[in-house]
């Protein structure tokens, strides 16, 4: 696909929520799980649910991905496939982040899920690294752990780092300090989705267990000392125009307060979250990025060049 936007790189997508539908009714015929026959009902069954409410909805969307992708067969087909639709997109490299706890339902542990994903990047020659998530809940610290010191046992391995995701408005940032303390001990990089579906107190918390960059963090403008603290240590915001919306942090891309936290000396990328869940891709994020407030091609090349210097590998 051409586009003017060039060197394009994204630092946050997920793996499950950007299954295609190409894609699922290709994992579909792997594993014997049925889709909905009709393209436009598969599409529907992995987006976004019209009028979603919260993100606690929005994330009900992964459950049919998800199913897929509990074989390494399957796992290595849809990380290869999502890998083949960026390098087609125009993407020179991706950090793609998932949950491998979330693919141990049929027997996989949490090695052998890293490893076909690790498959699908080298199969499909695209420069890519993972990005390994932590889930937040609480009966799962021994699962946490474990992505954790595979984080470390795999980096470098087209393993880059490690992250916190999940339902953050029932399971709050600090209640898994212990998880990334671990993670610093280790010295495993690691992102946080943080001020979300949460407020500032979220993102400050992400900062003291020790983030290298936020999740979304859009919600940090709500706190002058918070965005005080991100400029200060150079955290950057890993922001998602279309999600942010899906999952009601604001009703339009142009009242989000991303020039707020850029004028506050917040370093901010733009990234796409989930291609299917949100039904975009990154040249749609920076458009609509570029539109609803009129910045400049400039301002886009330098929203593009936080990315590459943000990503958790570089050149």
């Amino acid at each position: 696909m051409n586009s003017k936007f060039k060197n394009l790189i994204e630092l946050h997508l997920h793996i499950d929520g950007s299954v295609s539908p190409a894609s699922a009714r290709k994992l579909s015929q792997l594993s014997g799980i049925p889709v909905p026959e009709k393209d436009e009902d598969l599409k529907n069954a992995l987006m976004c649910p019209p009028g979603c409410r919260s993100l606690n909805e929005y994330l009900s969307r992964f459950d049919l991905p998800c199913s897929l992708m509990q074989t390494q067969k399957c796992i290595e087909s849809a990380v290869e496939t999502l890998c083949l639709e960026l390098k087609q997109l125009g993407l020179s490299y991706a950090e793609l982040r998932f949950a491998p706890q979330k693919h141990c339902e049929k027997g996989l542990v949490q090695e052998d899920v890293i490893e076909a994903a690790s498959s699908g990047i080298k199969n499909s020659h695209f420069n890519a690294s993972l990005i390994l998530c932590c889930m937040r809940g609480d009966k799962n610290r021994a699962q946490n752990i474990r992505t954790v010191e595979l984080t470390k046992k795999y980096l470098g391995k087209n393993v880059c780092a490690c992250d916190l995701a999940g339902a953050e408005a029932l399971f709050p940032t600090q209640n898994f300090a212990d998880v990334f303390a671990l993670a610093r001990k280790l010295e495993v990089p690691f992102t946080i989705h943080a001020g979300e579906a949460c407020g500032p107190e979220s993102v400050a918390a992400a900062v003291e267990m020790g983030a290298s960059r936020i999740g979304h963090g859009i919600n940090a403008a709500r706190d002058e000392k918070v965005m005080e603290l991100l400029a200060k240590k150079k955290i950057p915001v890993e922001w998602c125009p279309t999600s942010n919306i899906n999952t009601c942090v604001a009703p339009s891309v142009k009242e989000m307060p991303v020039p707020k936290l850029m004028r506050s000396g917040i370093i901010v990328t733009v990234n796409s979250d989930n291609m299917s869940v949100s039904n975009t891709n990154i040249i749609h994020e920076l458009q609509a990025a570029k539109e609803a407030f009129g910045w400049d091609d400039k301002t886009i090349e330098q929203l593009l060049q936080n990315a590459r210097d943000c990503a958790f590998v570089r050149g």
